[in-house]
């Protein structure tokens, strides 16, 4: 945005209105700004007569509204933000609600009027979420100190929580809130600033601290609420309590973690209280996240996270846009996150670059490296912003935690006006776009069982198929197999092995080399999902087991060394000499 831009005001910077969709809201807000310009009169009608929850907040906010209106949008966010502070505790639920009221009248008709973007839209809610949490963190932190509950915490420990800090996770952590978004968030405390004699009072008191929090947050008043807080992506969250130490947190990760976790630590942000060991909690939790090899077995869990998902909220089935879940249902939002996140779990590792919290700019990023091609990466981040734009305008309307569709045609027609457009052609665009995104990321993601010609018999094969059979049935002893998970990933690809050792010259000491390969390595999930997700890589270790053993069995015992080989150009065209000389 342009200094030039950022100073007009938001009336002059309107440019699209929704259509009223019930004529009954319109003769109110109407007469109530009949001297402002046909096109913020146009805007603030439009949204009345399709949201009564933006019309009632219009009415409830009218004198703040006029003096937005002939501010910067930008200026008047700063002012909501500059007032949602101060250490009153009394007085805190009350101004952090009025901050939010007028935030959510504030983005949504800077969002309606196209005076704002969606990276704009959800930067700016994430900041309101920022500051309630830290005021409200700092608020509570500071009545805790006051009445003494916390042992060895003075008044100089107020401004950074006495050592609480609070991780914003998901769309927050990214930046990327929705518009009536829950906030989730973990609440730890560094314990290694206190002394150890301190540790179970001092626990208590930051549990007392966090419950405080969420009921500062959610609850709902006569000013309304300010955000729905859940707490639930903290460690095992059915036996520990809503704030825990960093040194329990992080044995959980390093032993108990899983993928899922993994994922969600990517968007993971220190957002309030002590924020520098918020950032070094992160920094040690680096190589849970982010694995050193390349770890194809993300694939799988996402895959069966994705399915799981569906088939609890009874979203498997033919695609239908009536009631259909933007969010979670086929070619929605989540799809489009999983797809990235988990191309980012499997090469982060190693590419600090890819280490992105927003969505749309991993895909960048990935697609910079060659590990998504560009008119994917286009396609997904046209689709992206789409889809979450449709999803704030289901929200808008009666400021609910939805993202689905309509289920009848007057909810419909109310959606279609307020985006502007046809029920038909809003359907029609929706359904191609959850179709793209759908086609693009299911392969990525889709294990099938039978991916080619028939496999030939054992006895077409190998010259004793009598031994091979033999070997193939010892290899069940390996180190590689002792898992349930390693055993299921290797029978998905024997039949893909079999069918390449049918063309070596010798396929029964490419066999034996095979076995050598397997005897070498300590584990079997990691480069068995390697090799199921690229066939190349199957080609080569077939290749190398028909010709090179004594390779194969360095490759067993150096299995890292396949990391090497998977980018977007070692299978392609050598360079020439004069590239290779320069």
């Amino acid at each position: 945005m342009t200094t030039a831009l950022a100073s007009r005001s938001l009336a002059d910077r309107v440019a699209r209105a929704p259509r009223p969709h019930d004529p009954a809201q319109v003769p109110p807000i109407a007469a109530r700004f009949a001297d402002l310009p046909a096109t913020v009169r146009a805007l603030l009608t439009g949204t009345a007569g399709c949201s009564p929850y933006l019309a009632g907040l219009m009415e409830r906010e009218a004198e703040w509204l006029r003096e937005a209106l002939a501010a910067p949008p930008e200026a008047s966010l700063a002012a909501i933000l500059d007032e949602a502070g101060g250490e009153d505790l009394a007085a805190l639920p009350a101004r952090l609600r009025v901050a939010k009221r007028r935030a959510a009248l504030l983005v949504a008709l800077a969002d309606l009027g196209g005076v704002w973007e969606l990276g704009e839209v959800t930067g700016a809610l994430t900041r309101l979420a920022d500051r309630a949490v830290q005021a409200g963190l700092r608020a509570l932190v500071a009545a805790e100190i006051a009445r003494g509950k916390l042992p060895g915490v003075t008044e100089a420990d107020i401004s950074d929580a006495a050592g609480m800090f609070v991780l914003a996770m998901g769309k927050m952590g990214a930046g990327e809130l929705n518009y009536s978004s829950d906030i989730d968030l973990i609440v730890l405390f560094d314990e290694s600033r206190h002394d150890p004699d301190d540790y179970a009072e001092l626990r208590r008191g930051f549990i007392r601290v966090t419950q405080r929090l969420v009921k500062l947050l959610s609850e709902v008043t006569a000013e309304g609420y300010v955000f729905r807080t859940d707490l639930r992506l903290r460690p095992d969250p059915s036996v520990t309590p809503v704030c825990i130490a960093t040194e329990p947190a992080e044995r959980y990760y390093e032993s108990l973690g899983r993928t899922w976790e993994r994922a969600a630590y990517i968007k993971a942000r220190p957002c309030a209280g002590a924020i520098p060991a918020g950032e070094a909690f992160l920094d040690r939790l680096r190589p849970f996240v982010w694995r050193r090899h390349l770890d194809y077995a993300a694939i799988q869990d996402a895959h069966d996270m994705r399915l799981r998902i569906r088939s609890h909220k009874g979203l498997a089935g033919p695609l239908v846009i009536p009631g259909h879940d933007l969010k979670l249902g086929k070619g929605g939002i989540r799809e489009i996150e999983f797809f990235t996140q988990t191309r980012q779990l499997i090469t982060g590792g190693r590419d600090p670059g890819l280490r992105q919290r927003q969505t749309l700019p991993a895909l960048a990023a990935l697609a910079g490296r060659g590990w998504v091609d560009d008119r994917t990466a286009g396609d997904l981040t046209a689709d992206y912003v789409a889809h979450r734009t449709l999803e704030h305008r289901l929200q808008m309307l009666d400021d609910a935690q939805t993202h689905r569709m309509p289920a009848d045609a007057e909810g419909m027609s109310r959606l279609a006006d307020f985006c502007d457009t046809e029920p038909d052609r809003l359907s029609a665009e929706l359904r191609d776009r959850l179709e793209r995104v759908h086609a693009l990321t299911e392969p990525f993601f889709q294990q099938e069982e039978d991916r080619g010609a028939p496999v030939p018999e054992i006895g077409a094969i190998f010259a004793d198929p009598e031994r091979a059979e033999a070997m193939m049935r010892d290899w069940r002893r390996l180190p590689a197999f002792r898992s349930e998970r390693a055993r299921a990933i290797f029978r998905r690809l024997q039949p893909e092995l079999l069918r390449r050792m049918a063309r070596a010259v010798d396929a029964d000491g490419a066999l034996q080399s095979l076995g050598t390969f397997l005897s070498g390595l300590p584990a079997g999930v990691q480069i068995f999902s390697l090799l199921d997700a690229n066939p190349q890589l199957l080609d080569l270790l077939v290749d190398i087991c028909a010709t090179t053993p004594e390779l194969a069995r360095h490759l067993g015992h150096n299995a890292g060394v396949f990391d090497a080989v998977i980018s977007s150009d070692f299978f392609g065209p050598l360079h020439g000499t004069d590239v290779l000389r320069a």
